[in-house]
């Protein structure tokens, strides 16, 4: 890989998850961080402005030098990464590159599932988008995906509610409803706050992963 820093981005804060386990394993790079607050969140946002909004941020990175740059969101790993690479990037820099999160996560996550039965609780762009149940399909044909749009976290987070006896519901229900057996596994960003109050409330039936995105950076 080129010299110069790794972009990471993302709608929010969400992908600080992500830059924390990429640095954690590959701590000789420089790094730089954007969150497009301004302008999220990206969930229930059309493809065609996911787009535009990812790209423009894409540019940025590369005028500061990054070589290479990671859509830590899943909202823009599903509806903006692919015309990216086989759209942008050509025209841009050639020589750039630009991964997201669902892949590198879809080649791992049915190792992890005893009961080859995974749970996605994701936004609803990302939902629609299919793109879990899409690469999940190629890597572990034999798992079972369920998905769950979770349109209220990100404001939960957001207005620093998401430690209120209000939040409860909304956590639970969307836990409740992807995890009616009690048997999955969870795949989730969300912005770094209510991972640890997601995942007590799940009454840990549930687990993060992290994708395995340092090996492709290798």
């Amino acid at each position: 890989m080129n010299k110069g820093p790794i972009g990471i981005f993302d709608s929010g804060y969400g992908g600080l998850t992500v830059l924390k386990e990429i640095t954690a394993r590959l701590p000789q790079y420089d790094y730089i961080y954007l969150g497009d607050n301004a302008r999220a969140p990206y969930g229930t946002r059309s493809f065609d402005t996911v787009y535009h909004y990812t790209v423009q941020c894409v540019e940025w990175f590369f005028k500061q030098g990054c070589s290479l740059v990671i859509l830590a969101c899943n909202t823009a790993s599903a509806k903006a990464l692919r015309t990216i690479q086989q759209n942008d990037l050509p025209k841009l820099d050639a020589s750039k590159r630009v991964l997201g999160v669902i892949r590198p996560t879809s080649e791992i996550i049915g190792n992890l599932s005893k009961s080859k039965q995974v749970g996605i609780l994701a936004t609803t762009g990302t939902v629609q988008s299919q793109s879990y149940l899409i690469e999940i399909e190629k890597f572990f044909p034999e798992c079972k995906v369920y998905q769950e749009a979770c349109p209220m976290w990100v404001p939960l987070v957001e207005n620093n509610e998401y430690n209120s006896p209000g939040a409860d519901y909304f956590i639970e229900k969307h836990v409740k409803t992807c995890f009616p057996n009690r048997q999955l596994l969870i795949q989730s960003y969300w912005p770094v706050p209510i991972i640890p109050y997601l995942l007590k409330r799940s009454g840990n039936l549930l687990q993060q992963v992290a994708p395995s995105l340092h090996r492709e950076l290798l």
